[in-house]
């Protein structure tokens, strides 16, 4: 038996997978995770929660990780490398602010202004749930997409077709939805 170990780069990362989890959208469950959840966590050295379900759990892992910045190696510490079955990248990129930008059909706006303008900023000037701009929280990510899983699907495989192709070796969120 082996689990999935998700390590997200980001809070807000952490958020949106937790969004889809609890709403049944991806083709694993909780029960399939390390753990049962996923985890803020870039390294494995440098997270406790990580190495201590690591250390608990007597199986094989499989590692996908998800967030923008995938340019930093996955360091695997020696005591796991015979545990660790494979490290699969999910990449956000440009931004996560991107799914906001594309919910709110602003994405050809965005186009005009990506040369001088990052979607985080972007986003803070063009995005807001009634009078409440956003902010780079978890909580924003929450009360956006929380009560309408399906937006953030729907946003989710626009983002695909909208982004183009990212490296060989990085995937898609959308590869991950049922």
């Amino acid at each position: 038996m082996e689990k999935l170990l998700i390590m997200c780069e980001g809070p807000n990362e952490k958020e949106i997978i937790k969004i889809l989890l609890e709403n049944d959208l991806l083709k694993f469950t909780e029960n399939d995770l390390l753990g049962l959840t996923p985890y803020h966590a870039r390294q494995i050295k440098t997270s406790g929660q990580v190495k201590t379900e690591l250390n608990i759990y007597p199986g094989q892992v499989r590692i996908l990780r998800i967030g923008d910045k995938q340019s930093d190696k996955l360091i695997i510490p020696s005591e796991y490398k015979g545990k660790i079955l494979s490290v699969d990248k999910y990449c956000t990129k440009p931004e996560l602010e991107m799914l906001f930008i594309l919910a709110e059909n602003l994405e050809h706006d965005f186009e005009k202004l990506k040369s001088s303008m990052k979607a985080k900023i972007f986003a803070k000037e063009h995005i807001s749930i009634g009078k409440r701009n956003y902010d780079n929280s978890t909580s924003f990510y929450t009360e956006y997409f929380g009560s309408n899983p399906k937006l953030l699907v729907d946003c989710i495989k626009k983002y695909h077709k909208h982004n183009g192709s990212h490296s060989k070796e990085e995937h898609y969120l959308d590869e991950l939805l049922k």
